[in-house]
């Protein structure tokens, strides 16, 4: 039977490989505080700011904004965007880099990364801020692709089966903590100042140096060991050190099965598991899944709101949108807490709903914002409700249920392929989003709406329950064609069927 134990090795794994995802959500929230200065500097760098104006303060009036060159508009939208693209492309590389020595040697290898990319953002004065900056967000963006495939896929594999989903929702946890702290460390007083900025974007990779030291201490993945490389005796002793002192047989028996699973088939490459029929429906939702995350409109929000407050009188707007950064995270804990209880499915379904009705509010809001003032108070509410319900299920869910959905062979292509899907999203909707904004106006938020509404009717239709399953029930449940049942007694009696038929 299956140790259901948090063990301390089980949390000391679970806290360093967040440590990952930690990182990923501070690079994703650090290059905004400090826009204008940086823009400044890369002014300064580029000629076309004098030395004299650099030194005044970010709030004065001589510094107007249409000073800012074209050449400074361009290499500031490459720094953030070149992150995205650098996420995109070594999303691909995350089956390869997680079997080529393991998950936990995987993440230690790509912390080099990380190191090498806060070291070209803390140095960037001592250069052309411009190319060190770029350079930096580059590698640094290359190290998330990876890390962001890297962590959940390790902790899907550690966790027990009645904590799968909150140890996996940990690493959106993280991203959001992350995001919190580089809005706060990004306040003028503390690092988002004109001598301290290259510091902000140097402590990227800060995480990475504490998860180099934590690493060697985490037992690799079972699954990995036994299922990838036949070490049955090693196995059993990361079961031993994850779950403490227990018989692992019923564990080592659904390896086993796996293993024999996998290798009745050739190695499940990206290509492979996009041209096959076997996996199409485990592919189609999880990568639908990650589609909703990112058109959702959340990263709309985070560019929208700040504009929102001001509108709304708020003296401080900075402030208000480190609120949202709060509630992001704490509503995300209460994910964690949930999503165990209440099931995947569940929580995406209201997450996604309330999503969508609050698009609707925050379109009326704003179209009738300059009408009645007491609209921005609806706006607002608006948003902190519509971060609210994506950190309940849409945020955090699609990260782990990818590692759910497909058993050992495909599950690292899977990761890839959905890994890449969001980043590609992401970058997309952060390029076009100000044009959106431009064509839409007010309405902006009725295109989100209604593809937040599909995403329900998705979800309802298509997306299964995978809370209390094994890798082998979800897979084989989807080969059948069959509706996902409640744990329990009708399990046992689903698989007898699909044992029969499978007999017959």
């Amino acid at each position: 039977m299956e140790s259901g134990k948090l063990t301390g090795t089980l949390a000391l794994a679970v806290f360093t490989a967040v440590l990952g995802s930690l990182q990923y959500g501070y690079s994703l929230g650090v290059i905004n505080a400090p826009q204008k200065i940086i823009e400044r500097h890369y002014g300064r760098a580029l000629g076309l700011v004098p030395e004299e104006r650099l030194l005044q303060s970010e709030n004065s009036t001589l510094v107007e904004e249409n000073e800012v060159h074209s050449s400074v508009v361009m290499y500031w939208s490459l720094s953030v965007a070149i992150f995205s693209v650098g996420g995109m492309v070594s999303s691909f590389l995350v089956g390869f880099v997680g079997d080529l020595r393991g998950r936990v040697k995987g993440m230690l290898m790509v912390n080099v990364l990380a190191v090498a990319g806060g070291l070209l953002m803390g140095l960037a004065n001592t250069w052309r801020p411009h190319i060190m900056v770029i350079s930096g967000r580059a590698v640094m963006g290359f190290y998330c692709g990876l890390s962001s495939g890297l962590v959940p896929m390790y902790i899907g594999e550690i966790a027990p089966m009645a904590y799968r989903g909150a140890l996996g929702t940990l690493h959106q946890l993280a991203i959001v903590t992350g995001i919190l702290i580089s809005q706060v460390i990004g306040l003028e007083f503390l690092l988002g100042n004109d001598s301290m900025w290259p510091l902000l974007l140097g402590l990227s990779g800060a995480p990475a140096l504490l998860q180099s030291l934590l690493l060697p201490l985490c037992p690799e993945s079972p699954r990995y060991l036994y299922i990838r490389r036949g070490l049955e005796a090693e196995a059993r002793k990361s079961l031993h050190r994850l779950k403490g002192e227990y018989d692992p047989t019923a564990d080592l028996e659904e390896m086993r099965k796996e293993k024999e699973e996998v290798e009745k088939e050739e190695q499940v490459s990206i290509v492979r598991l996009v041209c096959s029929s076997l996996y199409r429906q485990q592919l189609f939702v999880a990568l639908m899944m990650h589609l909703s995350q990112q058109l959702s409109g959340i990263n709309a929000i985070f560019y929208y709101s700040t504009a929102i407050f001001e509108r709304a009188g708020v003296s401080q707007p900075v402030y208000a949108t480190i609120g949202v950064g709060v509630i992001n995270t704490v509503f995300t804990m209460v994910s964690v807490v949930l999503v165990d209880r209440v099931g995947r499915r569940t929580l995406t379904l209201i997450g996604l709903g309330g999503m969508c009705i609050c698009a609707v509010a925050m379109s009326v809001g704003l179209i009738y914002l300059n009408t009645f003032s007491w609209m921005s108070y609806v706006n607002m509410s608006a948003i902190f409700l519509f971060v609210c319900f994506f950190e309940i299920g849409p945020g955090p869910i699609p990260w782990f249920i990818v590692a759910e959905l497909f058993s050992q062979g495909p599950r690292p292509a899977a990761i890839a392929l959905a890994g890449c899907c969001n980043w590609t999203c992401n970058f997309i909707v952060g390029m076009t989003f100000p044009y959106i904004e431009a064509l839409l106006g007010s309405y902006v938020f009725i295109l989100f709406a209604v593809f937040l509404f599909g995403f329900t009717v998705f979800t309802y239709c298509r997306v299964p329950e995978t809370k209390g399953k094994t890798f082998e029930e979800i897979a084989a449940v989807f080969q059948k064609g069959r509706k996902m049942v409640p744990p329990g007694p009708k399990i046992s009696t689903e698989l007898e069927h699909l044992k029969s038929a499978s007999d017959a």
